[in-house]
């Protein structure tokens, strides 16, 4: 069986209480908005304050561009 889960290396530029705002490139122009129900976040403080691993739908990182 195949998973629909994708895991990400992202730069996280904002977080509220709902949703997270991130990018793939460090580029917060290009970023965009994840809602926190839809994504998994696990803070990668070895790499950087601001970078994440996160796991989420294959169909939504393609949808937000971030694959």
């Amino acid at each position: 069986m195949r998973s629909d889960l994708v895991d990400l290396l992202i730069c996280v530029h904002v977080e509220t209480a709902k949703a997270i705002l991130v990018s793939d490139d460090g580029d917060r122009d290009k970023a965009v908005w994840l809602p926190l129900s839809l994504v998994e976040i696990e803070r990668k403080p070895a790499l950087g304050a601001d970078v994440a691993e996160i796991t989420l739908p294959e169909r939504v990182a393609r949808e937000k561009g971030l694959i």
